[in-house]
């Protein structure tokens, strides 16, 4: 007597029978995944991207001052290099105690400042404005980009002959070379914030019935604002290398005029204390802009 077989029985036997494969669980050809050891969690300070705790934090940024400034003193404490070629930390700190009783520099470094704050404050003035326009309009990312993206490799200090062609031997040519060297690029960097402002703002600030004018001051101009505070930042310490080789060009003061009368006297000592000042100035500058950026920013830290 043969068994019988209901239907739904010979329609569930075909469904596992007619494709061939099964589910993959019944794969008996797939090789079993290799068993692996489990690993110690990394050391915090070699993992990428992973918050280093506060102490350890400092105690890296001491040591990056610290361990340059002990090398200084033992290669001159054992003489293992001549005072000729680098002077030990106690004759720059003569040297420059010397320099500041003296006002000499006092006097360099604010006529070096004052160079810079004009030559890169007009930087400021112009890029800002027009990296915002090329970065939101594509009009005038068509019409401004092509030429400062050329303009930009051209080298500064090769319009040198040609500012004191043109504006003579006073302070113009050297405020004109800061601005030059630094236009270009704070431009298009500027451009390049205001161009990566998410298109999804935009699109909701339309959608919410805001207009054209207030999308771009409350929208991408704020959102960009940090952005462009990080490109001051980079930016202005090109126009403190610009303002050396200004200064070597005509100069009767500032820092860079400085360094080159000691280069000519054989001054290392002071030229060392001019290096240390540029250092201080430096980070005395980088440290306010990363606060302004955090104060203005604080979403974008």
């Amino acid at each position: 007597m043969k068994p019988v077989v209901e239907e739904h029985d010979v329609g569930h036997t075909a469904d596992h029978t007619v494709g061939g494969a099964g589910p993959p669980s019944v794969r008996q050809d797939w090789a079993p995944l290799p068993r692996r050891p489990v690993r110690r969690r990394p050391w915090a300070l070699v993992t990428i991207r992973t918050p280093i705790p506060r102490l350890a934090r400092y105690t890296l940024m001491a040591l990056s001052i610290v361990v340059p400034l002990v090398t200084w003193w033992l290669l001159t404490e054992f003489q293992l290099t001549s005072d000729r070629y680098l002077p030990s930390p106690e004759a720059v700190y003569l040297a420059g105690k010397e320099m500041i009783e003296s006002g000499e520099l006092v006097a360099d470094l604010w006529a070096s400042t004052q160079r810079v704050l004009i030559g890169f404050g007009i930087t400021v003035l112009v890029s800002v404005p027009l990296g915002i326009l090329i970065g939101t309009y594509r009009a005038g990312e068509a019409l401004f980009e092509p030429l400062m993206a050329m303009l930009r490799y051209l080298p500064a200090p090769a319009f040198i002959p040609l500012f004191v062609i043109w504006l003579g031997l006073d302070e113009t040519p050297k405020i004109a070379l800061i601005f030059i060297g630094t236009f270009f690029f704070s431009t298009l960097m500027t451009a390049d914030v205001v161009r990566n402002v998410p298109r999804k703002l935009v699109d909701v600030s339309y959608t919410l019935g805001a207009r054209q004018g207030e999308v771009l001051r409350k929208v991408i101009v704020p959102h960009s604002l940090p952005g462009m505070i990080d490109a001051i930042r980079v930016n202005i310490a090109g126009a403190w290398m610009l303002l050396v080789i200004a200064e070597v060009v005509n100069s009767t003061d500032g820092l860079g005029r400085s360094i080159m009368q000691s280069q000519r006297f054989s001054r290392v000592d002071e030229m060392f204390v001019v290096f240390a000042v540029f250092g201080l100035i430096g980070v005395t500058t980088d440290v306010a802009l990363r606060l302004l950026r955090s104060s203005v920013g604080r979403w974008a830290s």
